[in-house]
């Protein structure tokens, strides 16, 4: 990978050392950087199939003790990873900020786990799951180790506390989303892909909404043409460099 661009990094560290209320919205990138799968692309499969095709209400209402193996490969997985500097990064951030959000896509928990106090998670989070039917919600820690976990409540079935496909994203943390892209002096978008609605147009709202745009991501994405400045490089490196 190339150097990363001195004039990029600058111009990134002054937009964000001068605002002090300001958004974050987080994609796969930053947690691929601790080991955690994107389940997108050629790596997104498990045992052969796509990943996409386990998490749906369809195939947990088909099949729940398959769907139920895929997320324990999951959850098993998630605790043998760490965040990584890039997380750490934003932790430093959020505690210097007025006001401060970070929105992830993410469900693996790593902002939590490095210390992020603000986290809104628009697609639920693997650290809990929840009764497919009533309120009731336990730390995935807590899981019984049943093939098809039964909610102590009501009696039907424990799920995932994730957002699947053809899912609506909860009210509340899109509620929240709105707030930071209405008031945020500067949105941070690490890590994603842009391609993934509605989170892919967050950028643009803030940006219409008066907000400054940095990017940070390997690569360029659709997010890049609405960017006042896009630094492309590991989250881990370019985050701690530019939030000082």
């Amino acid at each position: 990978m190339s150097a990363l661009d001195e004039r990029d990094l600058a111009a990134a560290a002054d937009l964000l050392s001068d605002a002090s209320r300001i958004a974050v919205m987080t994609g796969a990138g930053i947690s691929a950087e601790s080991g955690v799968p994107t389940f997108r692309g050629a790596g997104g499969f498990w045992r052969g199939r796509s990943a996409m095709d386990l998490a749906t209400p369809q195939a947990f209402n088909r099949d729940p003790e398959d769907v139920w193996k895929f997320y324990r490969y999951r959850i098993d997985g998630l605790s043998r990873v760490e965040p990584n500097a890039g997380h750490r990064a934003l932790v430093s951030l959020e505690r210097r900020c007025e006001r401060f959000w970070l929105i992830t896509q993410n469900v693996d928990g790593l902002h939590h786990a490095a210390g992020s106090e603000r986290v809104i998670e628009l697609h639920g989070t693997l650290a809990e799951v929840r009764c497919r039917v009533c309120a009731y919600r336990c730390p995935s820690s807590e899981l019984p180790d049943d093939p098809v976990p039964g909610c102590p409540s009501c009696g039907d079935l424990l799920r995932p506390a994730v957002v699947w496909f053809g899912e609506d994203l909860p009210r509340a943390a899109l509620a929240e989303a709105d707030e930071a892209m209405a008031h945020c002096e500067v949105m941070l978008v690490v890590g994603t892909s842009g391609l993934v609605e509605p989170a892919a147009s967050f950028a643009r709202w803030a940006r219409s909404r008066g907000a400054s745009i940095v990017e940070v991501n390997l690569e360029t994405t659709p997010i890049s043409s609405v960017a006042d400045v896009s630094v492309f490089g590991p989250a881990g490196e370019v985050l701690p460099r530019i939030v000082g």
